[in-house]
């Protein structure tokens, strides 16, 4: 009995033993304390990154207390029987703008396995300390300001399964020591400035992702990761790659899933050994210079689900080798050379699944035989722009409800847009621009729309007031038909639209109505160019028009960050010259009211709009002074006021708007002496002819060309400081008001009394 209480005593202390890692792992921080000298290690670290923060103690450490446990410390994970501490995370939003010296506290944690100091707002260079940390498993510096070469020194952490440097600084070359890392399985270092090294990762047999995109390796196509075979994952996209795709002796049982070289400079033909690749599910070659036909092997590529061939130079027609692709359901082949008719097996159910067909850009002439959706088909992106597709609207499109952006722009479509586009209630982008549509606009009522391109058609009609209830509408596009209709004031009301674009159509009507217009205080862009409005703008009229005058980071809703209109198309006059917009940049802010017949007086409120760069109210019929107020806009570039009955001088203040880049005051009634700046005297003479009474041109005329000023048009020194605006408090007040309401009012009291006040200041 005695030796049978031996044997299980010994067993049960060989198996506490050999079970000790296990039970390290798994036991609470609290059983223990920390080691002391790991404790002032942590408080000399959040010393060194109190020093720099913005609020004397950052927050991922603002909680370490010497009276509580520091194993039980924010971001501090220890060892539950050493008491040493083997995991720290300190990323946070909130920077501390400091840098870790050699010395640093951090280094005397030598037992770390997990570290992550990601988004901390680090600065300077990786201090060569970092081997001594030859425990870690883990490393994590990613979105800091780190700069600089790696040190070699990091060759010391041969424990990695896990390194990602990315979104720094870094610099020269990958390190000749990362060929130690044996185990790393995972290596993030996008978005820095690395240039090259790429053969020391041959040796990281175990590695199964690499991700270096965005970097400015130049190096032919490094084949030798492809023998690597744990390797799931290889990013190269925008770099500086050269040369032929060459896939080497690419072995068929390479379990590569995902391989991205896009936007690089690559070119040649795309080799038939890329079907040895049996297992990619993604592939990116866009943005290259690849030509020739896709070659025929793709066929082989059975699991692939997303394809992009975007953004080169492939010819000929579609291969149906592709129609083998059973699982792909995203196809990118945009911006190409291909030609003939659109395969039909892109709209098969088991092949599109709830994904994007991008043809755009091609040559494309058809459908082929008349197209059938299978029940059960869905598709979230279409997009066939620019191409040479023509005959009436395809309403087989009608089929697919989940489409969210539908793109036949630039087309040669005809005939009406059929009622059946309410079936795609999810529809948050048409664009059907540049077609021969005729007809009426169809009812939207119930639609997710955010944007909305019909310009540049036959259109006609009215405009559906059932837009109103598009509550995320940002861009409205109806410029270039025949559309019939009073002014919308209506669509003040839709609080995202950015972009209204009605030009070049048969609108009429005066553009205010006291009893209905509220503004447009989220508006960036209007063109209401070359229709038949009527009427004077009372003085307030631009006080409402909030946006105008933020900066970018400013605008209000905080929804709008112009990131969708980025993707947006359209055209204005610009420079004088019709001028297509092929994305619409954030800050870009316009008002194009010329070609109608206008009235009055320019409102001196437009000085509210500080943020615009382009304003054009030519061939109107408006009268009376350029308002100074223009010297507040800062940022305009543009300013055409020609072909009006403008009287007075030009303000000096203007010449001190140093982004003008136009300027057209022709064919009106000024005189006096033309402001003398870099941007004045960059202008031709035709901006200032037919204005007989301006002096002060012989720089930009010739003396042959400028009227010599009478007596009585000899310069008033007072007239020679610019203006003060006149502008009143309760413009201003009504433009940055609590709400519509009192902006009503207090725009009646001002119409009540704006000959008093306007005259008094």
């Amino acid at each position: 009995m005695s030796r049978n209480k031996s044997y299980w005593f010994g067993v049960t202390i060989y198996f506490l033993v050999s079970c000790h890692p296990f039970i390290n792992t798994f036991a609470s921080p609290t059983q223990s304390l920390c080691r002391n000298d790991q404790r002032d290690a942590l408080l000399e670290l959040k010393e060194e990154l109190s020093i720099h923060s913005r609020n004397s103690a950052p927050v991922p450490t603002i909680s370490w207390n010497k009276r509580v446990d520091c194993c039980s410390w924010k971001g501090v994970k220890c060892n539950a029987i050493s008491g040493e501490v083997i995991s720290l995370k300190l990323g946070d939003p909130s920077t501390t703008n400091s840098s870790l010296k050699s010395s640093s506290g951090l280094f005397k944690l030598q037992n770390l396995l997990h570290l992550d100091l990601s988004s901390l707002g680090l600065q300077g260079e990786i201090p060569s300390s970092i081997g001594n940390l030859s425990h870690l498993t883990y490393l994590d510096l990613s979105f800091n300001q780190l700069v600089g070469e790696v040190p070699a020194s990091i060759g010391n952490l041969n424990q990695l399964g896990y390194m990602d440097l990315s979104c720094n600084d870094l610099r020269g070359n990958i390190p000749t020591s990362f060929a130690n890392l044996s185990k790393l399985s995972q290596l993030e270092i996008f978005e820095n400035q690395f240039t090259g090294g790429l053969v020391v990762l041959a040796n990281l047999t175990n590695l199964s992702e690499i991700d270096l995109n965005s970097n400015h390796v130049k190096s032919s196509f490094p084949s030798f990761l492809l023998m690597i075979s744990s390797l799931v994952e290889i990013h190269l996209d925008e770099n500086q790659f050269e040369g032929t795709l060459d896939f080497g002796n690419t072995s068929s049982s390479s379990k590569l899933g995902v391989l991205t070289v896009g936007d690089n400079n690559f070119d040649g033909l795309v080799p038939e050994s890329i079907g040895k690749l049996h297992n990619l599910n993604s592939l990116d070659l866009s943005q290259n210079n690849f030509r020739g036909r896709v070659p025929r092997s793709i066929w082989k590529l059975r699991h692939l689900n997303s394809l992009d061939l975007s953004h080169n130079n492939f010819i000929g027609r579609v291969p149906r080798s592709i129609s083998k692709l059973v699982n792909l359901n995203s196809i990118d082949l945009s911006y190409n050379k291909f030609e003939g008719q659109i395969p039909h097996h892109f709209w098969r159910p088991s092949q599109v699944g709830s994904g994007h067909v991008m043809l755009s850009h091609n040559s494309f002439t058809g459908f082929g035989k008349p197209v059938e959706i299978i029940d059960g088909t869905t598709l979230e992106q279409l997009d066939l722009g620019s191409n040479s597709l023509q005959g009436t609207f395809p309403q087989w499109m009608c089929k697919f409800g989940s489409l969210v952006n539908l793109d036949l722009s630039n087309n040669h479509f005809s005939g009406s847009i059929p009622q059946c586009l309410k079936n795609l209630t999810h529809l948050g982008m048409l664009n059907l621009r540049n077609n021969s549509l005729s007809g009426f606009l169809p009812d939207f009522d119930g639609f997710e729309l955010e944007s909305l391109d019909v310009s540049h058609n036959n259109l006609k009609g009215k405009l559906p007031k059932s837009l109103i209830n598009c509550w995320f509408l940002e861009f409205l596009n109806v410029k270039g038909n025949k559309i019939n209709d009073t002014f919308p004031f209506w669509l003040g009301s839709v609080q995202y639209l950015n972009v209204l674009m009605l030009g070049s159509n048969a609108f009429y009507g005066p553009v205010y109505n006291p009893s209905t217009y509220v503004g447009f205080p989220n508006l960036q862009i209007i063109d209401i160019s070359n229709n038949n409005f009527v009427g004077s703008l009372p003085q307030d009229y631009f006080s409402n028009w909030r946006v105008m005058s933020l900066v970018w980071k400013e605008t209000v809703p905080e929804r709008n960050y112009m990131g969708l209109l980025a993707s947006y198309s359209m055209d204005m006059v610009y420079h004088g010259a019709d001028t297509d917009f092929d994305r619409i940049f954030r800050n870009f802010k316009a008002i194009d009211f010329s070609g109608n017949r206008l009235s009055g007086h320019i409102p001196t409120s437009i000085g509210l709009l500080s943020e615009m760069r382009f304003f054009n109210l030519s061939d109107n019929t408006f009268t009376g002074n350029i308002p100074p107020s223009l010297a507040n806009i800062t940022k305009l570039e543009i300013l055409d006021l020609s072909r009006n009955n403008l009287s007075g001088e030009i303000p000096q203040g203007l010449g001190n708007l140093s982004f003008l880049s136009y300027i057209n005051f022709s064919h009106n009634h000024l005189e006096g002496l033309v402001p003398r700046s870099t941007q004045f005297g960059t202008q031709t003479c035709s901006s200032f002819m037919d204005n007989n009474g301006l002096y002060g041109l012989e720089e930009i005329c010739g003396k042959h060309h400028v009227p010599v000023p009478t007596a009585q048009q000899q310069p008033d020194e007072s007239l020679l400081e610019p203006e003060e605006p006149v502008l009143n408090w309760i413009a201003a007040a009504i433009a940055f008001g609590p709400g519509v309401f009192c902006g009503l009012v207090i725009g009646h009291i001002f119409t009540s009394y704006k000959h008093e006040w306007f005259y008094s200041s």
